[in-house]
């Protein structure tokens, strides 16, 4: 009977609580396999194998140690990096809706246009980097961006046009235009940042490698304990198991941030918080 803690727990992260349910399903399995050695020892069969040096499991573990540690840290990197961009990109729509809002010559229906364009530039980057087109938020914008191919592109040309028009009118000065492209330029780096995490997995040899190597140290891992710890091998097994496979499906889940599970980043909520600093602007500035 699970508690209301646990309960509680895989309802608030009920990805995370599939994922844990299956490592440690995983390491049940190495732990029932763990039996074949243990009986090997207590019953004498095998001995060559059941007697095997624990210095060998040993050896193995602080290399695989060093190896799922730059496992880890590589995949958390890249998870940072794509946090670190979006909290980048939510400090720019803010710099461009203060001085869109205080240096531009916006009458109220430009007004609205550019609150639309601020507020749901990080909804159309979310889409475009989850390959997914669902976001009924998107209907306002004009039709060159929503039928455009790379729409975060398209969004920010929109912005600049507006910029180009009123600098021919001569609503604005060179300067001003610096100032603005400055920020808007970064909605593009971003972007480009975003992709970049999103293209350019870790390389696929190192992660089977990675994956190999783990699956070797827990083959050999009971035949090096059975001899020093008899029956207790079996669970003693299974929780190694349990940290070491841990370790790997953690850093597989992080290392593409951009997904819908709870160890991705919550690119909804940062979504409707940009949303909220636009409007509080630009409805009232």
């Amino acid at each position: 009977m699970s508690s209301p803690l646990s309960k509680a727990a895989s309802e608030r992260f009920p990805d995370v609580g599939r994922t844990l349910f299956r490592v440690g399903g995983l390491a049940c399995l190495v732990g029932l396999y763990s039996i074949i050695p243990s009986a090997c020892m207590h019953f004498g069969i095998l001995k060559s194998l059941s007697e095997m040096p624990s210095e060998i499991p040993a050896a193995l573990t602080v290399v695989l140690g060093w190896l799922l540690v730059f496992r880890t840290n590589t995949s958390y990197a890249r998870w940072w990096e794509a946090r670190t961009l979006w909290g980048s990109l939510t400090n720019t729509i803010r710099n461009l809706a203060i001085k869109f809002a205080t240096l531009t010559p916006m009458n109220e229906h430009e007004r609205r246009q550019v609150r639309s364009a601020l507020a749901r530039f990080p909804v159309v980057l979310k889409d475009h980097l989850r390959g997914s087109t669902t976001s009924d938020d998107l209907d306002s914008l004009p039709e060159s961006v929503t039928t455009a191919t790379h729409k975060p592109t398209a969004l920010t040309e929109t912005l600049y046009r507006k910029l180009q028009f009123w600098k021919e009118s001569g609503g604005m000065d060179s300067t001003t235009l610096l100032v603005m492209d400055e920020d808007l330029r970064k909605l593009l780096e971003i972007t480009g940042g975003c992709e970049r995490i999103q293209n350019t997995r870790l390389v696929r040899s190192y992660r089977g490698f990675a994956r190999q190597s783990v699956a070797l140290y827990l083959a050999t891992l009971p035949w090096g304990l059975a001899s020093d710890f008899g029956w207790w091998t079996i669970p003693l097994t299974a929780a190694l198991s349990y940290f070491m496979l841990g370790l790997e499906t953690v850093a597989e889940h992080i290392e593409q941030p951009f997904g819908t599970d709870d160890d991705d980043l919550d690119l909804d909520g940062m979504c409707r918080n940009i949303r909220a600093s636009v409007e509080s602007v630009l409805y009232h500035s």
